[in-house]
């Protein structure tokens, strides 16, 4: 597995950690609650037997994680300018505005320039609870910048220096210049394998499933809630 690879992955595993702790936090708070709290908020989130059917997650996990959702962003959407802040507040060493963009984008499928509760649950259902291809492709949807349906060197490139300027310079003491070009070309040697200089989906998800470290890696979201 290429150190790019590992480090994106704790940076979604870190910030997939920081929710549980959000959420966790008002589990004790309201246990006689047992339906969603919508008051004074500019987006009303599905009904919970909807968002139930289509996660995997329980009604009581949904009224936790969206009290939660809540009190973080009390007018039940969230922009981009606050989710980087939030974002940062998990990586205060480094500048993490760059890669909790693409994080939005992610979590952002609709394209809507802002995440809703729907959007947020969804995204948590597959990182914490889905299949291992449920993973992959969300993975594999982040890095592709573009939504073109590949990965190419330039969007992998960009991910990798953003993954450096998170980290902060306490991550990496020495860093050379060239180090993101070297883990740039690590992964496309794993995981272009008919080497035409993109990885596609299925190549990415084939070259994930071959490497045990990948593996293990992807379990840490299991069983976070």
């Amino acid at each position: 597995m290429t150190g790019c690879a590992k480090r994106c992955k704790q940076g979604i595993i870190k910030f997939a950690l920081s929710l549980h702790k959000l959420v966790t936090g008002t589990l004790s708070k309201d246990k006689a609650d047992d339906d969603l709290e919508v008051t004074m908020v500019c987006h009303r989130p599905e009904g919970l037997d909807k968002l139930e059917a289509q996660t995997n997650f329980s009604k009581r996990e949904l009224q936790v994680l969206y009290r939660g959702f809540k009190n973080e962003c009390p007018s039940g959407i969230v922009n981009e300018e606050t989710f980087k802040q939030i974002y940062s507040q998990f990586f205060p060493h480094g500048d993490a505005s760059t890669y909790a963009h693409f994080l939005f984008n992610a979590f952002d499928s609709a394209h809507t320039g802002s995440i809703k509760f729907e959007d947020f649950v969804t995204a948590l259902s597959i990182l914490l609870r889905g299949t291992i291809t449920e993973k992959l492709q969300w993975t594999f949807n982040l890095y592709d910048i573009n939504r073109d349906g590949y990965i190419n060197k330039e969007e992998m490139t960009d991910i990798v220096r953003a993954i450096y300027d998170m980290m902060g310079k306490f991550t990496y003491p020495v860093l050379k210049t060239d180090a993101p070009k070297q883990h740039v070309d690590a992964f496309f040697r794993k995981m272009d394998k008919n080497r035409d200089g993109v990885v596609t989906l299925d190549e990415f998800i084939l070259s994930c499933q071959e490497d045990e470290n990948i593996m293990r890696s992807l379990q840490l979201f299991e069983n976070v809630i």
